[in-house]
């Protein structure tokens, strides 16, 4: 598991530079590195992180359906912690953790909101929220990635997509991002 990425005055504080933290796993499994960035609430700041996280995808050679689906999760959660989360609020910041290795991409992103809970969130897809402009970042995230889970205080998403397993609503192409 991540280190658990703490809000301003919990714990240890994370870097302002991206840093890369080992795994607990021990000698018997080398498993890949979290690289940690701490980004400041504006939109802009979010293509730098996804570009660095393209690239080692597509050095590790995973798939442009595989490339698709956590970029587009990752843009989800980090605009979502930015708009809903730190509403906007420049003071605040966005702390994002990722780990990805041959077989899966973890991605953590935790805001400094005051939280939410997920399963109060409008389903995009029923009829009389179809105008609504809410709840469509949570279900893409849910429908590309393997695993969606949120923090007890909905401050903090934890996203993983395993290699082995194909893209929902996306045709195998074989190309490589």
């Amino acid at each position: 598991m991540p280190p658990s990425l703490p809000k301003e005055g919990r714990g240890p504080s994370v870097p302002s530079h991206p840093t890369e933290t080992p795994d607990a796993a021990g000698p018997r499994r080398r498993e890949a590195c979290w690289t940690e960035e701490v980004l400041p609430t504006r939109l802009t700041a979010i293509r730098e992180s996804e570009r660095k996280v393209l690239a080692r995808l597509a050095a590790l050679g995973y798939g442009e359906d595989h490339c698709f689906a956590v970029r587009l999760a990752f843009e989800e959660a980090l605009i979502n912690a930015m708009k809903h989360g730190n509403r906007m609020d420049p003071s605040r910041q966005v702390r994002l953790a990722y780990r990805i290795s041959p077989d899966r991409v973890e991605l953590r992103v935790a805001d400094e909101g005051a939280g939410f809970r997920p399963e109060c969130v409008p389903d995009p897809t029923v009829d009389e929220n179809l105008q609504r402009p809410c709840g469509r970042g949570v279900m893409l995230m849910r429908s590309y990635m393997d695993e969606v889970i949120y923090s007890a205080n909905g401050t903090e998403v934890r996203m993983v997509k395993y290699r082995a397993s194909p893209v929902r609503g996306f045709p195998k192409s074989g190309r490589r991002c």
